[in-house]
Order: structure tokens, then C-alpha cells, then sequence
């Protein structure tokens, strides 16, 4: 009897899925039944029940439309509303048609990837045209001029494996978008002839754009270009027909650059020697603008117009005057402003120049007073030998005043009022009339006694002891309110004579009573693992919530290791994301440090890849293991891009260091290691560290860390997760020794993968499939530094592959995460209490650790 009602409830499991199977299958039929509808004239074969058999259709195994390609068939009507219901559509190519009417939304076709709709007459972009978009490669939708003015969403950013966006002639307005940190596959970007305006994206530094037109907007983009200085893979870029201002930007990273359209802007100063120089230019466009200096002479090789419509001091190659030279050097401090370039046109700077006074063919005075002037003022005016008067007051110059001013021996006067000039005043002749007033920060105490600005030394003693009294009054405020705020802190970690405060808050250090309670006073019986510098022990509170205590001996970790634990304190202090183990607090006792975590329940992934057997755990599935490499990705991109609006690199990933907890969730842990880089800078150098077979080989090579080191790291952990093999294998042939190098092997017959893959997994054909993309994305993860994802890209690419699945982030994890420390801290104090330590010992601790 058991056996019928298993078979009868397996065959109605089977029709019910075959029924919905069908229904999905009939949705993507009247779709296209209905595109067939609106198209006109539609090709000769749309027509009977079954679209896979249709011109230009393709579909998959389960006769789901898959792509839709009808470029270039004199199409006139418009696309139906409902098409983005064909979920798994990955391309759609209609362009060069007159298709009319609203573009339909793409809105969450996770799995489109190239759509070409340019050349058509659409009238309208809905605004969620782009949202979801998570596998796009190329979007295409060019030559659209009837469209109503739109702006780049900002939904675009979650198309992290975008390559081709163009949108040329398709009446796109507004800003671009500051997005390009998040579209690091962006090759090719083209938005000519729209009505964009604003500056070019700071994200656009360090992008690997290739082909950039941005030319011909109808009131145009403005600001400077130097962000392009930082592209080193431009190959062309067309920016004329612009309002751009400022130099022209160093391109020497740019080696492969073989046309620039700079012309029909407002660039101004030198045309730089490195753009004359660099190997691949073929055609290059300068002519209006207001550029200055020498005349520029490129490679008879190179195509160029220049134009008479510039400020070159010469009409043909050659040297400008030295004085010329000079005052474009002191324009090249204020950024060479184009009032200057204007004013100061032609080979002689006595002939007619603005704010210039000369004797004969000698400069004596400079007045730019009340020019709205920026920058710094350049040495190179001590090059003017005959100078009297220097006159750059009233403007928003910044830095110190040039040293070398005190060798011009005819100065008479000196006028830098009204600035926001830095640093300490030279030391003038005292017959200069030197003028200083309305510089705040402009060390003006130390002037000398004959200047106009002199202090007389009563004035002097008198600031000396107004100082003197202050510092005293303030050092007193301050000690009464660190007596009152010291028993706040939560412990300082001394070394080498200086104190260290880790952080600040209520209950975060744990008397080593408390510990030793928790802990059966360390029991052997209680460790959980073993690490480079200590032992992991579980503990057990009275209300039965399991920790897990770090037990390090500084005596043996030596200074690098309370380096690290300095930095695993302060790190883990800040985070609360729900796939980065959470500290709930630490300890210091004599030479020992002890930090306390949330217990995770299923112990490592190490001990589930590699020793499962040995632990008696079942081997881990492959659905488990690719949401394991989902939520670890998620972690990292947390650290990468989310985490104190500062990117950290963890430099020590591998499943030793990815616990699991209940549901087999997973969270990344060990964070004695992360670097977090400086502000504005992508990397750093620093000493190499981490585990050997998971280091990234160009920082084992130049000590250069990037995000892209845990990159690889990571792609070595999902070969990991295939193969259930270590990364390093002493017990297998030398071909084989090295997991990197002997997996890459099947990756190029992937006829041979099954023979990679852990053979406790035995697939079927749909699960190969998508250990198959897995495998893919590991390659990508350990090649080049260039050539790898970033760990948005990754996060987006395993979401598909994982069924039911949460948001990276949630507004309310923090408020968890302090819930969860809160609510622990009350049972350390409450269990301290317990054991008879009492309010005023607690107080001390926190004052002095748990000594």
C-alpha cells in the first residue's frame, strides 16, 4: 500500500511540473504570437503553435525562447509591452528597422545579454527600461532621435558584465551617471550627439574603456578631462564639439591610442611632449581651442589639424621666448585659466599682453589682481629678473609664497592679500613692500621686522603666553573629561610604551574569569581548531548560547602577531553584515589575548571539503556549496565595496577560514590580515602574507596588493568546492600537486570536466551544467589581475544559480548584529557577577583590560 501512494504521489509531482513546464512554455508562445501580431511585415514562417520553429528564434531544451533576431527586415509597429516575460531571452537584435512606439521594459531578464535595438524610430525609454539587467553584455540603441529626452539610469550599475553601451544620436540628456566603479567589463562607451551636459565621472579613473565618443552634445559636457590620464587602455577617444576646459591631460599610459578628436573645445596650456610622442597615434584633432605654448610638432606618421584658431606663441615648431615661458609657467599654476590664454597671445609678452607692464623688452610688472584665480603661484616668476611690481591679491590661491621671490633683487612690491595662502613668509629685504593681509593660515609671526606685516616681539611674548595659557587651561578641561569618559572605553591594548584604545562602547571586555567559566578552564575537550597563533575553544553561557573563544600568547606571537591581533580587534569591531563572523568581544591577561566570537555550529569549510569522512559529516551538496561560494562572495563584496565607504582586502581566504553555521550558511572569518587601501588609491604595498596556493602570483611577486588578490583567492575556493581537493596536494603526482594548474587543464576540454569534480557530487546533466559556469568563473578569478571580476560581478553571476536567496544587504543587520553583542554583553556581566566580581572591578577592567 506504502508503495502505491509513493508511486501516485511521484506521478503527480511529475504532471504537476510537466503542467507548469507547459504553461511557462505557453506564456513564451503567446508572446511571440503576440510580436508576430504587431510586427508588420512579419517574416513568412510566424505563424502555427510553435515559435521555435520560426525565422530568427531560437530556444532551449525546454522550448523557451532564447533569442529573437530581426535585424534588418524593413519592420515597421512596435514591440508588445510583456516582452521582458520571456525570462529566459538572452538576446534580442532588432535594429535597423522602423519599429515605433515605447521601448518595452527589459526590466529583471536576468539572463539577457545582448539587445540591439539602434537604428529604429522608438519614441519613449521606460524608467525601468534597466533594472535588473544582471548578465547584459552589450546594449545597443543608437540612431533613436525620435525618442523623448531620457538620462541614463542608474539601475545600469547592476549590469556589472556590461562591455558595449552605446546610445549615439538617441537624444539622451542630463549627467552621466557616476557609476563606472561598478561596470568593470566597460570596453566601449558611446554617447555622441545628445544633450549631455556636467563633467566627466570620477569613475571613470583607472576604467578599461577602449573606444570613448562622447563628441557633439548639443550644449555640451564641460570641466577637464584629466581623469583620462588614468585610462591606460584607450585605443579612441572622441570628445570635439564640447565645452571641455584645462589642459590636455598626460596619455602616456595610453599606448595604444590611435585617435584623439580633442578639437572644437576650450582646452588651454601646453600640448603636452608625451601626447607627441605616444607610439599608436594615428589621427589627432586640436584646431579651436585656446591651447598654448610651442607650436606642437607630431610624427610625420600622424594625421593631425591644429588649426590657426589656438594661442600658440609661433605658428610653426620652435621655442616660445623665455619670458613667454615663464608666464605660461605662472598660468600653469593657476591651471592655466582661459582668461590668460586669451590675454596672453603671440611670442612677446610686451607686444599688447594683459596685466603685463614692461621697460623696453623687459617685464616689471605682473597685476592679476581680482582675476578669480585659483591654484598655487609658481616659481617660475623668479625667472623675471626685471620685476618690480607682482600684484596676484584678491583671488583663492592656495600654498606657500615661492621661496625663491627673495632673488628678484628689483621687487619693489609684493601684493598677496586676500588669498588663502599657507606656510611660513620668506625672508624679504625690508624695503619690500610686501602685503599679506587676509591670509589666515599664512604664518605671518615669523615675518621679519622691516616688512609691511611685521609683529614686534611684545606682540610675539605676548601670543606666546596667550598660547601657553590656553594649553594650560585646555589640558585641565580635557583630563576632567577623559576622568569622567575613561570607565566609557572599552580597553587599551598597551605596546612599546604606547596605548592603543581598540574601541569604545559598553561590556566589550570579558573578565578571564568569565572565560575560564565558559570554557571548563580551556578544556582540551572543548577546542574546536588550531590556527597560526592559538587555539579555538568552545564556551557555553548560562543561558546556553554557545561562543567561541581565540586563546593567542603574544610571548609567542611576537609583534607580528599583535599586530594582527590589533587589527582583527579594530576590524571586527565595525562589522555587522550577516556573512562576516561577528566578535562579541575580547580579553587581555598577561601575555594573552583572547577574543570572543559568535559560535559557529558546522565548524569549517575545510572540514567539510577535505575531512568530511574522518568528521562523519555527510559530503556537502552541490546546491550547499554554491550557496556557500554565494554567501562568501557576499562577504567580501562587503569588504570590497560596502564597508565604511573604504575598500579592505581580507588577504587570507581558504576554507579554514569560512565557518558555517545552521542551514550551512556561510561567513567569513580570520580578518587578522586585511589591509584596507588609502583613499583614492586602488592598491597598496605591503609585506607579503597569507597562505601559500591562495596567493594571488603578483603579490607573491611585487608585494602589490589589490582587491584582485581575494579575487583569486576566492576562484581557488570555488575550484576547491568542484573538486573537494586541496588547493595543495602532497599526496598526487607533481602534475597534479598544484589544484590551479591541473583544474585549468579540464576547463579547456570540457568534455573531460566530470572527470575534475568531486566524485561524491555525480551530477546529472543540469547540475554539470551549472558546475560547468562555476567552473568558468573560477578560471576568470585566477587569471590576470585585469581579467578578473570584481566580487559584484561574482555576486551577481552565482545569484542566479542559487533558488531562493536574500539581498547582500538588509537595512536592518546592523540593528541585529548590536541587538545580538547587546544581548550577549548582558550575560558576560550578568556570569561576572555570578562569580563575585564585583560593579567597581568591572570598571577597572574595562579601564585596564582583564588583568
Amino acid at each position: 500500500m506504502e508503495k502505491w501512494r509513493t508511486f501516485f504521489l511521484l506521478s503527480f509531482l511529475s504532471f504537476a511540473i510537466y503542467g507548469l513546464l507547459s504553461l511557462v512554455v505557453a506564456d513564451d508562445a503567446a508572446i511571440m504570437n503576440k510580436l508576430a501580431v504587431s510586427l508588420s511585415p512579419a517574416p513568412s514562417d510566424w505563424s502555427g503553435t510553435d515559435p521555435c520553429n520560426w525565422t530568427g528564434v531560437s530556444c532551449d531544451a525546454n522550448e523557451r525562447i532564447t533569442a529573437i533576431g530581426l535585424a534588418s527586415k524593413s519592420l515597421t509597429g512596435a514591440l508588445p509591452s510583456d516582452l521582458n516575460q520571456l525570462t529566459q531571452l538572452r538576446i534580442l537584435d532588432v535594429n535597423n528597422n522602423h519599429i515605433t512606439g515605447p521601448l518595452p521594459s527589459l526590466a529583471n531578464l536576468t539572463n539577457l545579454q545582448q539587445v540591439y535595438l539602434d537604428s529604429n524610430n522608438f519614441s519613449s525609454v521606460p524608467g525601468s527600461f534597466l533594472t535588473g539587467l544582471i548578465s547584459l553584455q552589450t546594449l545597443s540603441l543608437s540612431e533613436n532621435s525620435h525618442l523623448e529626452p531620457w538620462s541614463i539610469p542608474l539601475d545600469l550599475a547592476q549590469s556589472s558584465s556590461l562591455v558595449t553601451l552605446y546610445a549615439s544620436n538617441a537624444n539622451v540628456m542630463g549627467t552621466i551617471p557616476d557609476i563606472f566603479g561598478s561596470l568593470p567589463n566597460l570596453q566601449s562607451l558611446r554617447l555622441s550627439y545628445s544633450n549631455l551636459t556636467g563633467i566627466l565621472p570620477p569613475s571613470l579613473k583607472g576604467s578599461y574603456i577602449k573606444n570613448l565618443w562622447l563628441n557633439s552634445q548639443a550644449y555640451g559636457l564641460s570641466g577637464t578631462i584629466d581623469v583620462l590620464g588614468t585610462i591606460a587602455q584607450l585605443s579612441q577617444v572622441w570628445l570635439h564639439a564640447n565645452k571641455f576646459s584645462g589642459p590636455i591631460p598626460d596619455l602616456s599610459k595610453s599606448t595604444s591610442l590611435f585617435d584623439l578628436q580633442l578639437r572644437d573645445n576650450q582646452y588651454t596650456g601646453i600640448v603636452p611632449e608625451t601626447l607627441m610622442s605616444l607610439p599608436s597615434l594615428q589621427n589627432v584633432t586640436l584646431q579651436n581651442n585656446k591651447l598654448q605654448g610651442p607650436y606642437p610638432q607630431f610624427k610625420s606618421s600622424v594625421n593631425v589639424a591644429i588649426g590657426t584658431n589656438n594661442n600658440f606663441c609661433n605658428q610653426e615648431p620652435g621655442p616660445c621666448d623665455p619670458q613667454v615661458t615663464a608666464l605660461l609657467s605662472l598660468a600653469g599654476g593657476f591651471g592655466y585659466p582661459i582668461s590668460l590664454s586669451d590675454a596672453w597671445d603671440g611670442n612677446d609678452a610686451c607686444q599688447g599682453w594683459s596685466f603685463v607692464t614692461c621697460q623696453g623688452t623687459n617685464v616689471t610688472g605682473i597685476n592679476l589682481g581680482m582675476q578669480q584665480l585659483s591654484g598655487t603661484i609658481s616659481s617660475a616668476i623668479a625667472n623675471f629678473t626685471s620685476l618690480k611690481n607682482l600684484y596676484p591679491n584678491d583671488n583663492n590661491l592656495t600654498g606657500p609664497i615661492p621661496i625663491e621671490l627673495t632673488g628678484l633683487t628689483q621687487l619693489q612690491t609684493l601684493d598677496v592679500s586676500n588669498n588663502n595662502l599657507t606656510g611660513i613668509i620668506p625672508d624679504f629685504p625690508a624695503s619690500l613692500n610686501l602685503k599679506t593681509s587676509g591670509n589666515p593660515l599664512l604664518g605671518n609671526v615669523f615675518a621679519t621686522s622691516g616688512s609691511s606685516t611685521s609683529v614686534s616681539p611684545g606682540l610675539i611674548a605676548g601670543a606666546v603666553t596667550a598660547v601657553v595659557v590656553f594649553l594650560g587651561i585646555a589640558s585641565i578641561i580635557s583630563y576632567k573629561c577623559y576622568s569622567k569618559k575613561r570607565h566609557q572605553k572599552f580597553g587599551q591594548v598597551h605596546e612599546n610604551g604606547k596605548e592603543i584604545q581598540l574601541f569604545e562602547g559598553e561590556n566589550a571586555v570579558i573578565p578571564i574569569e568569565v572565560l575560564q567559566r565558559v570554557t571548563d578552564n580551556f578544556s582540551g575537550e572543548n577546542i574546536l581548531g588550531r590556527g597560526g597563533f592559538g587555539v579555538v575553544y568552545k564556551g557555553k553561557l548560562h543561558d546556553g548560547t554557545q561562543i567561541a573563544v581565540k586563546r593567542m600568547e603574544s610571548a609567542s606571537m611576537g609583534t607580528k602577531g599583535l599586530r594582527e591581533f590589533h587589527a582583527e580587534v579594530s576590524m571586527l569591531r565595525r562589522v555587522k553584515h550577516r556573512h562576516l563572523v561577528a566578535v562579541l568581544g575580547f580579553c587581555i591577561n598577561g601575555n594573552e589575548r583572547f577574543l570572543i566570537y559568535e559560535f559557529m555550529s558546522q565548524g569549517t569549510l575545510g572540514q567539510h571539503l577535505f575531512k568530511w569522512n574522518e568528521n562523519k559529516y555527510p559530503p556537502l551538496t552541490w546546491k550547499e556549496r554554491v550557496i556557500i561560494a554565494l554567501d562568501v562572495a557576499r562577504g567580501l563584496e562587503y569588504l570590497h565595496i560596502f564597508f565604511a565607504q573604504q575598500s579592505f582586502i581580507h588577504r587570507d581566504l581558504k576554507p579554514s577560514n569560512i565557518l558555517l553555521g545552521d542551514g550551512m550558511r556561510a561567513k567569513v572569518a580570520d580578518f587578522g590580515l586585511v589591509k584596507n587601501t588609502p583613499d583614492e588609491k586602488c592598491s597598496l604595498y605591503t609585506r607579503v602574507a597569507g597562505t601559500f596556493g591562495y596567493l594571488a602570483p603578483e603579490y607573491a611577486a611585487t608585494e602589490r596588493v589589490t582587491t584582485k588578490v581575494d579575487v583569486y583567492a576566492f576562484g581557488v575556493v570555488l575550484m576547491e568546492l568542484i573538486t573537494g581537493r586541496k588547493v595543495v596536494d602532497t599526496t598526487v603526482s607533481e602534475e597534479e600537486f598544484h589544484l590551479v594548474t591541473w583544474f585549468r587543464g579540464f576547463l579547456t576540454n570540457k568534455d573531460n570536466i566530470r572527470e575534475a569534480i568531486d566524485p561524491t557530487l555525480d551530477p546529472d546533466d543540469e547540475t554539470l551544467g551549472n558546475i560547468c559556469k562555476v567552473a568558468e568563473l573560477a578560471d576568470h578569478c585566477t587569471r590576470e589581475p585585469s581579467q578578473r571580476p570584481d566580487m559584484v560581478h561574482l555576486v551577481n553571476a552565482l545569484s542566479p544559480l542559487v533558488e531562493h536567496w536574500e539581498p547582500t544587504f538588509h537595512e536592518d543587520e546592523e540593528i541585529l548584529a548590536i541587538n545580538l553583542q547587546r544581548s550577549l554583553s548582558s550575560s558576560f556581566v550578568a556570569m561576572a557577577r555570578e562569580i563575585g566580581i564585583a560593579k567597581e572591578s568591572l570598571e577597572f577592567r574595562v579601564e585596564h583590560g582583564c588583568n
